[in-house]
């Protein structure tokens, strides 16, 4: 047993995780709902985890609701209390097995989380990590959502560039995510980390009504990065509950949208209009991938 981790089981056949955290920020709930889901859609078994000692916060002046673990009382008698908790899973179930990760992302100490997370990586021989998350931001909530990427080796960018990505310029405070890409980079481990933009409409410049608008289970979100990862990881997984959750916010977001447009004609509509002109829809086509790596192969033999 290593000091920072437990592993009782290591399944030979399972070689890539998709992972993701509960943390403050987490736009249409991409970080810790979809490896949640992935879970209990896989059934999928616990076979690790990560100690938490030593990386969350009891209390920080101003915040400590944010931090201190919920309890839940019944006339006086603690019934629960919430523990921290940083999980490995492998998926049951039809198709090529895979690990799912989902943990409470670390207040502190992140260099050593981070070292734990990559050895209990290494010592299950996973050879691709990828991360999901989310970030809200004015698009269409109707087109397919735009998803950045980071990736840990610089080799990877040629087959990213394939999978309907935006490559990531973005300066500003580390994710978690980008923190594990550059520890993962010194031992060249292959580890990315995807953002789906998840609509959030901000009417506070226009109105005083409605301040803001956002999704909370971005489900069209999910359904766009695991299109991605089913392919990039041939997991073989059966999308079809995915594709119609996604399918039936979108016909939500229109019921929404629409009431707020009989409210707010001239705030809504040409808010909209606007979102919709400075958007770019860059459908993943996986038909279309798999043609262009057959055609590199035969080129390649040529």
């Amino acid at each position: 047993m290593n000091e920072w981790f437990d592993l009782w089981e290591k399944p030979e056949d399972a070689k890539y995780l998709i992972a993701g955290w509960y943390q403050w920020a987490d736009a249409g709930e991409v970080s810790s709902g979809l490896p949640q889901y992935l879970i209990d859609r896989t059934e999928a078994r616990q076979v690790g985890e990560i100690d938490p000692d030593g990386y969350y916060l009891f209390q920080f002046p101003g915040t400590h609701d944010l931090l201190r673990p919920m309890v839940t009382l019944d006339e006086g008698y603690r019934v629960a209390l919430e523990e921290r908790t940083n999980s490995f899973y492998v998926s049951g179930g039809a198709g090529t097995p895979f690990y799912i990760f989902i943990g409470d992302e670390p207040h502190m100490n992140v260099e050593r989380y981070s070292e734990a997370f990559l050895d209990a990586a290494e010592a299950l021989d996973i050879d691709r990590i990828a991360v999901v998350a989310g970030v809200n931001g004015p698009m269409p909530y109707d087109k397919d959502r735009e998803i950045s990427c980071v990736y840990s080796l610089r080799q990877m960018k040629e087959e990213m560039d394939g999978y309907a990505l935006r490559l990531s310029n973005y300066e500003g405070g580390a994710t978690i995510g980008v923190y594990l890409a550059d520890r993962a980079e010194e031992r060249g481990t292959e580890l990315m980390a995807f953002y789906a933009m998840v609509p959030a409409y901000d009417f506070s410049q226009e109105s005083t009504t409605v301040q803001r608008v956002s999704a909370e289970e971005d489900y069209k979100a999910w359904y766009d990065l695991m299109r991605r990862l089913d392919y990039m990881f041939s997991l073989d997984l059966d999308l079809t509950d995915l594709e119609a959750r996604s399918e039936e916010l979108v016909e939500a977001w229109d019921s929404r949208i629409a009431q707020l447009k009989r409210k707010m004609p001239d705030v809504v509509g040409p808010y909209l209009e606007r979102v919709n002109d400075e958007f770019s829809e860059d459908p993943f086509d996986p038909l279309g991938q798999a043609w262009e790596d057959a055609l590199g192969d035969i080129f390649d033999d040529v």
